[in-house]
């Protein structure tokens, strides 16, 4: 990669149960398989194709309110893994359905978007969310924008 070139976000997970994890995050969340490798000792990788990336840092009071507004409180771990879907009701009950537990059911949030929380396989905890208007419109309410237009964080959107 080139000095000046893009930085690529590439999130890197230890699935004791590879297959199932495997199913889970390509066949049912459909993350396209990008790349696969294997090695000796039965050693294997399979990159998944998650789409656009971002990495979201939120103060601890942030975090706090984001797992109130989504989950009535119930405290997530320092590390979350969010997935933007087109419709969080149906991608709910499809990862509910290949092995995911609900943590909390899709509901909208004060950002306007429709959040669910799940227990995943490979030990990660999801959000799942769903836009339910574009950015543009909720950049003039009150907590939204950018950090350096505010001089303060921005909500979370997802």
């Amino acid at each position: 990669m080139a000095a000046d070139a893009p930085v690529q976000l590439r999130l890197v997970v230890e699935a004791e149960d590879f297959e199932a994890a495997l199913a889970f995050y390509r066949d049912a969340l459909g993350l396209p398989e990008q790349e696969a490798y294997e090695g000796e000792g039965d050693a294997r990788v399979v990159i998944l194709d998650a789409g656009r990336a971002t990495l979201e840092l939120a103060n601890p009071a942030q975090r706090r309110l984001i797992d109130r507004v989504e989950t009535d409180g119930l405290e997530s771990p320092r590390i979350r893994v969010a997935f933007e879907v087109a419709d969080a009701d149906g991608t709910t009950r499809r990862l509910e359905a290949a092995g995911a537990t609900v943590v909390a059911e899709p509901r909208e949030t004060p950002w306007r978007s429709r959040n669910a929380r799940l227990e995943a396989p490979a030990g990660l905890t999801l959000t799942l969310f769903q836009a339910l208007e574009p950015p543009e419109a909720r950049s003039g309410q009150e907590g939204f924008g950018t950090s350096g237009a505010r001089g303060e964080g921005s909500a979370e959107h997802g």
